[in-house]
């Protein structure tokens, strides 16, 4: 008797034990998938960025290139400078050759106005080293993941310094050839075409900015899509500038912040929209694999959940900054979008169960219990997120319960 109570007590510390590690398991479990959604959602919106970015990126590089050709076949080539012997140096020992009767000579298309300044200035032997070229512009850096190297800025200083001591000792009473490089780099970026181009838009689209300015300050909305449209209209309007940042920086009353917002507002709504469509309209290709296709409705559940998810999560604060603006913000309700993205998952648990009963159903399938179980599971999941089933989806549960239910009568599973 003793030694069976003690077995007892020890089974029932076991249970204790036992029930205790796997509630923690649970909690563990649930966490980790919590985590998991986060990242998957991270990514996504990241991913979303990073699409958008480089969409804005590939238009304002066409829009240089465009501005850029047209400027080059409308100006005409800066005459070519001589470096071992200026214009300007040729031109004054001319004038000291010719007497005083005779005729002046033709005169030399002038030089431009900085560089012939820097020439008449630099009188001294010595020249100091050239800069290194021009960086390349912050979008060219971004686009193409490129980062700047000091140790490529300081080898070529050293070179150059170097090259220019030569230069010196070559040509003692000659023309600064490297002051002159420096002067035609300063002259390269003072008038490139891509500055020239946003001052000349800066002066003449004044008004057309200014008309910009006053439809998004007194912008008013009652529905989201027309937050849609009004955004769609105001990029294309901008995307008629050189450089949209550029050139609106010039304009220190353009609303920023309620433009970002109406932008922010409107892009969510729209790729929430097109998930929606996306998961409600899902056709089950019956010539692919099962396993793949199962694989694409799990996944694009996934990204329901990642994004109703992330738009709960950041509903209030957005909320505020939508209500600050008077933009709509309803449709981040569950009565709103947000519903219809969780009825919309009805759609794939419909077909998933489908394509579960096919599987089964067919002779060639060697698996019958764990591929009712996987059916079971992406039900159960899309029930609680969608807080229910539809008629439709409450059949194809019943087939598949059906099935399972034959199948344990017979003895299959």
């Amino acid at each position: 008797m003793p030694e069976e109570a003690e077995s007892s007590e020890i089974v029932v510390f076991l249970t204790k034990e036992l029930e205790a590690s796997l509630e923690k398991n649970g909690s563990l479990e649930k966490e980790n998938h919590e985590l998991r959604q986060e990242v998957g959602r991270l990514k996504a919106q990241i991913t979303s960025l990073k699409a958008h970015n480089n969409e804005r990126k590939s238009v304002l590089w066409k829009k240089f290139q465009s501005t850029l050709e047209q400027t080059q076949a409308t100006e005409k080539p800066n005459p070519k400078v001589d470096f071992t012997e200026s214009e300007a140096t040729k031109e004054r020992s001319a004038a000291r050759l010719l007497p005083t009767n005779a005729p002046p000579p033709t005169p030399r298309p002038p030089l431009p106005p900085t560089l012939f300044k820097e020439v008449k200035e630099n009188k001294g032997p010595s020249a100091p080293a050239p800069p290194p070229p021009p960086p390349p512009s912050k979008a060219l850096i971004g686009s193409r993941g490129v980062r700047r190297v000091p140790e490529v800025i300081e080898l070529y200083r050293s070179l150059t310094r170097k090259d220019a001591h030569m230069e010196n000792k070559a040509n003692p009473a000659g023309v600064h050839v490297f002051a002159l490089t420096k002067n035609m780099i300063g002259e390269i970026e003072n008038r490139s075409s891509y500055v020239l181009a946003i001052k000349s838009e800066v002066e003449t689209q004044g008004e057309f900015v200014n008309f910009l300015i006053s439809e998004v300050e007194f912008a008013k909305f009652t529905n989201i899509a027309d937050v849609e449209a009004f955004v769609n209209w105001l990029d294309r309007q901008l995307s008629s500038l050189v450089d949209e940042r550029a050139v609106l920086k010039h304009f220190p009353q353009w609303p920023e912040r309620k433009a970002d917002t109406l932008r922010e507002a409107a892009f969510s709504y729209r790729d929430l929209r097109n998930l929606k469509n996306e998961a409600s309209s899902f056709e089950d290709n019956l010539k692919e694999p099962s396993i793949l296709a199962l694989r694409r409705m799990e996944a694009l559940q996934d990204r329901l959940e990642r994004s109703v998810s992330s738009t709960e999560r950041t509903r209030e604060s957005a909320s505020k900054r939508y209500r600050d603006f008077q933009i709509p913000w309803e449709w981040m309700l569950d009565t709103g979008l947000m519903g219809q993205m969780k009825l919309s998952s009805l759609r794939l648990a419909k077909e998933y169960m489908k394509r579960i009963i096919r599987d089964v159903e067919s002779s060639e399938c060697p698996r019958e219990e764990s591929l009712l179980l996987q059916g079971v599971r992406f039900a159960f999941r899309v029930h609680q997120f969608a807080g229910g089933f539809d008629s439709e989806t409450v059949l194809a549960f019943e087939e598949l319960k059906k099935i399972r239910t034959n199948s344990r009568r017979n003895g299959t599973i």
